[in-house]
C-alpha cells in the first residue's frame, strides 16, 4: 500500500482497538457490523483516514457506492498517494456511472503501485466493460505477468478476447485453466457461454462427475449445472438437459430478487396512467437524432440488430448501457413521486432537460461516430418517456417467437435485472407484459418505433436490413449485410461469438424439447402469443 501523506486525526487506544475489530468484521463478511463499529471510531476521531477507508470498504460491500465514494474521497484528502484508496474510489465512481473519473483513479493506482494486481485487475475490468478492449487486455495481461495464478484475471482475459471475436484465444485460456484445475466452475461455465463452442462426450462425462460432487458454493454448483445441460444438449439428450436446467434455474431463483406480481403491477400502472398521454410537442423536433434505442427481451436478436447497425460507418454500438433508466430514476427521486405517476405532469421543458442530461451522460459513445445504439434490458418500460426526452430518437423493438425466446432465456444464466428467466411461468409473464406494453407504445407512437421480427430478419436479410436503416435515417451500406466481419466489442458473452457468423437459419430449439414445454406453450397460447 502506497501510504504517503499524513493523518491529521490520530486514533486513541480505544479507537485503535475498535478499528481492528471493524477490520476483522469486514474481512469475515459482516459489513453491517463493520460499519457500526467504524461509526464509533469516527465518533472518537472524526476524519481519521483509516477509519474513513474501512467505512468506505463497508459501504462498498453493502452496495452503497455513493456512500463509499464519499468516504474514499475524504480519506484521499488525507492520503492522496494511497493506491488502495484510489482503487476503492475508482470502483465506487464506476458503479455511480462516473466512468472517466473512475478510470483516471484506477490508472493513478497503477502508477503508484505498478506491482498491484488489484489496481491492474480493476482497471482492466472497468476498461473491458466500457469496450476499451485492447487496453483492458493489456491491463489483464499485466496482472498475469505479476501473478500467473490469478484465476479471475485469466477468466476476464478470456471474456475480453471473446468480446472482440477472438473466440479461439478465449477457449484456449479457459481450456488451459481447466488443464490446471479440471473442476473450475467458472471455466466450464465460460466455455458453455460461448454458444458456438460444442462439448464432446468426454466433456459431458467430466461435467456429470464434477456436478455430482458436493462441497461447492451454490453459485459454483449452478454454473456447472448450466454447463452440464449445454453438454447434454450437444450430445442430443434434451430430456436430461431440461431436467438439469430445471434444477439449476430453481436453485438460482432462490437467490434472485424478482417480484413477478410487482412487475405486472408496474406494467398495469403504465397502461392505466399513460393511456391518454402523448409526449408534449418539442421546440426542436430534431433533438435526440443521435440515439437509436434497441428494445427487446434477452436472447431475441437484439445483439444481432445492434451488430448490424454498428457495422454502419455512422453508428457506434454502445452495448447495454444504463444511462436511460438512471436518468429517469434520478428524476423520480428529484420529484419524490413514483414512476410513471409523474410522467403526465412533466412539460416540454422538463423533457428537454432530461434529454440533455441523457445526451451528456452518453457523449462518450459519439466521440468517433455521430450516432449510437442504446440496448438496455429495461428500456421497453421507458419507450414513451425516452421519446418525450429525445423526440428525434428512433426505437427498434426486436422480438422473436415467444416460445423460442422463453426457452432461450431459460437455457442461459442471465444476470442483472433478469430474475424472471429462472422460472418458466414468470418468464411467460414477462414475455406477455413485454408484448402488451410494446404494442401499446407502437399504437401510440407508430412513426417513431419499428417492429422488427427476428425470424423475418433471418429469412429476408437484405430487405429487412434496408427497412431498418431507412427507419433510422441511415443510407444503405453493404457492411451491414456482412456484420459478422465488423470488428467491435460485444459485451454480451452468449452473443459475442454468434454475431461473428453469418445469419443462421436453424436456431429454433423448442421442438427438440417436445412435451417438456407444453405448460409454457399453453400459457403463451392462452395469452394470444402463439397460434
Amino acid at each position: 500500500m502506497a501510504n504517503a501523506g499524513t493523518n491529521s486525526n490520530p486514533l486513541s487506544p480505544v479507537a485503535t482497538r475498535l478499528l481492528k475489530r471493524a477490520q476483522r468484521e469486514s474481512q469475515s463478511g459482516d459489513a453491517e457490523a463493520a460499519m457500526r463499529t467504524v461509526t464509533s471510531v469516527l465518533a472518537l476521531a472524526p476524519g481519521n483516514a483509516e477509519a474513513l477507508r474501512w467505512m468506505g470498504i463497508a459501504a462498498q460491500n453493502l452496495g452503497n457506492h455513493e456512500g463509499a465514494a464519499d468516504f474514499f474521497r475524504r480519506a484521499l484528502a488525507e492520503l492522496p498517494n494511497d493506491a488502495d484508496l484510489h482503487v476503492g474510489f475508482g470502483v465506487a465512481l464506476y458503479h455511480r456511472g462516473k466512468v472517466e473519473e473512475a478510470i483516471d483513479h484506477l490508472r493513478r493506482a497503477c502508477e503508484l503501485t505498478p506491482q498491484s494486481t488489484s489496481a491492474w485487475y480493476n482497471l482492466g475490468e472497468a476498461l473491458k466493460r466500457e469496450a476499451h478492449t485492447g487496453e483492458a487486455i493489456e491491463a489483464l495481461e499485466h496482472v498475469l505477468a505479476i501473478d500467473p495464478a490469478h484465476v479471475q484475471a485469466r477468466l476476464q482475459l478470456a471474456r475480453a478476447h471473446a468480446s472482440i471475436g477472438r473466440v479461439e484465444l478465449a477457449v484456449g485460456e479457459l481450456r488451459g485453466l481447466l488443464s490446471r484445475d479440471p473442476e473450475n466452475a467458472n471455466a466450464w461455465f465460460g466455455l458453455a457461454n460461448f454458444n458456438t463452442v460444442r462439448f464432446d462426450a468426454e466433456d459431458a462425462g467430466r461435467l456429470q462427475r464434477t456436478y455430482a460432487r458436493g462441497g461447492r458454493t451454490p453459485e459454483e454448483h449452478d454454473m456447472l449445472g448450466f454447463a452440464l445441460a449445454k453438454a447434454l444438449e450437444d450430445q442430443g439428450d434434451y430430456a436430461a438437459a431440461f431436467d438439469v436446467f430445471t434444477q439449476v434455474n430453481g436453485s438460482r431463483r432462490r437467490f434472485e430478487r424478482w417480484n413477478a406480481q410487482g412487475e405486472r403491477a408496474r406494467v398495469e400502472a403504465m397502461l392505466r396512467v399513460l393511456a391518454n398521454w402523448v409526449p408534449p410537442p418539442s421546440a426542436d423536433p430534431a433533438f435526440g437524432s443521435e440515439v437509436i434505442l434497441i428494445v427487446s427481451i434477452p436472447r431475441s436478436g437484439s445483439t444481432l440488430v445492434e451488430q448490424i447497425l454498428a457495422s454502419h460507418p455512422l453508428v457506434n454500438g454502445a452495448n447495454e448501457i444504463k444511462d436511460l433508466p438512471q436518468t429517469v430514476d434520478a428524476e423520480t427521486r428529484r420529484r419524490n413521486i413514483a414512476f410513471p405517476l409523474w410522467v403526465p405532469d412533466a412539460n416540454a421543458q422538463d423533457w428537454r432537460r432530461l434529454g440533455g442530461e441523457y445526451l451528456v451522460r452518453t457523449a462518450r459513445w459519439r466521440e468517433r461516430k455521430p450516432r449510437f445504439t442504446d440496448k438496455n434490458l429495461v428500456a421497453w418500460y421507458l419507450v414513451g418517456p425516452a421519446l418525450a426526452m429525445l423526440p428525434a430518437a428512433r426505437v427498434v423493438v426486436v422480438r422473436r417467437d415467444p416460445l423460442e425466446t422463453c426457452l432461450a432465456c431459460y437455457r442461459q444464466w442471465l444476470t442483472g435485472d433478469a430474475g424472471f428467466a429462472y422460472d418458466l411461468d414468470e418468464m411467460a409473464d414477462y414475455c406477455i407484459d413485454f408484448m402488451r406494453l410494446t404494442r401499446f407504445w407502437l399504437d401510440k407512437l407508430p412513426d417513431r418505433i419499428l417492429d422488427l421480427e427476428y425470424e423475418t430478419l433471418v429469412s429476408e436479410p437484405e430487405p429487412t436490413v434496408r427497412r431498418l436503416l431507412d427507419f433510422c435515417g441511415l443510407p444503405f451500406d453493404p457492411a451491414c449485410l456482412e456484420f459478422y466481419r465488423t470488428e467491435r466489442t460485444v459485451l454480451s458473452a452468449p452473443s459475442a461469438a454468434q454475431v461473428r457468423q453469418p445469419l443462421q437459419r436453424n436456431t429454433a430449439r423448442a421442438d427438440r424439447y417436445g412435451s417438456k414445454l407444453d405448460p409454457l406453450r399453453k400459457r403463451l397460447r392462452d395469452a394470444g402469443l402463439l397460434a
